[in-house]
């Protein structure tokens, strides 16, 4: 089966002989690729508008995989019971969305021993959740395709990494002195800033080409409230000029 790149580098990061549950699955491509590879002995393709459910149904019924990928229609984790999967996989939401999803279905984490998250929004929301809720964040990719920025996120349960979320998210000097704080790794990624590719460039070029904006927009008004929050703006776009000049440059 042919997947976007995107789908493919979410494929990538699930540990082979898994069971996996892909929430959000639209056509279950995900999960059948999973199944095909073997990265997946099992699979759940839980989704919860209509157009899309039958989609998966269709798609799991002509791969011949009925017998191992189960389709089911239902909110967020409300498809799953505990202990049915040891992997989700959550792609193309907004990260305060994932959050949500996360958070409403917690008690379904037990057993989960890796998240693979897609937010197309929001990676900064996301990554506070996991941070606040026990889980590490074990690496992170940034990739373009079709002209759209996509970050992932893999994360595991602290007890089962010797990684901890103090050490991912320790505060450091970049350049000359340039600080990257705690709440900076949450927003640019204690990862990518660690191996900052080209991607990584162009999406912090166009985040201050949109602040820019608003800054614009911001100037048109008169309100104290605007004063304030065009003078937090422009303090941002100058931290990330200094970040972006300071990050080593990958010519790849």
């Amino acid at each position: 089966m042919k997947l976007s790149r995107r789908l493919t580098q979410i494929l990538e990061k699930i540990p082979r002989g898994s069971r996996l549950a892909d929430i959000g699955s639209d056509h279950a491509l995900l999960p059948v690729a999973a199944v095909e590879s073997g990265a997946a002995i099992q699979a759940i393709a839980g989704e919860v508008n209509p157009g899309p459910y039958d989609a998966a149904v269709k798609q799991v019924i002509e791969s011949g995989m009925t017998d191992v990928i189960s389709v089911r229609r239902g909110d967020g984790l409300n498809v799953l019971s505990a202990g049915e999967a040891d992997v989700i996989t959550i792609a193309g939401m907004g990260g305060s969305l994932i959050a949500a999803i996360l958070d409403r279905g917690i008690n379904k984490l037990e057993g989960v021993r890796r998240l693979v998250l897609q937010p197309n929004v929001g990676e900064d929301i996301l990554r506070k959740w996991l941070y606040s809720h026990g889980w590490v964040l074990i690496e992170e990719l940034i990739l373009e395709e079709d002209g759209k920025i996509y970050e992932v996120l893999i994360a595991e349960p602290s007890h089962t990494t010797d990684l901890t979320n103090e050490q991912v998210y320790t505060e450091r000097t970049i350049g000359d002195g340039v600080r990257l704080s705690t709440d900076w790794l949450f927003r640019m990624g204690p990862w990518l800033t660690k191996s900052p590719n080209p991607v990584f460039y162009d999406k912090w070029k166009s985040e201050m080409e949109k602040l820019g904006y608003i800054l614009q927009s911001l100037s048109r008004s008169d309100l104290t409230t605007a004063a304030d929050k065009a003078s937090e703006i422009r303090s941002d776009i100058e931290f990330i000029q200094e970040v972006l000049a300071c990050l080593p440059k990958d010519k790849r």
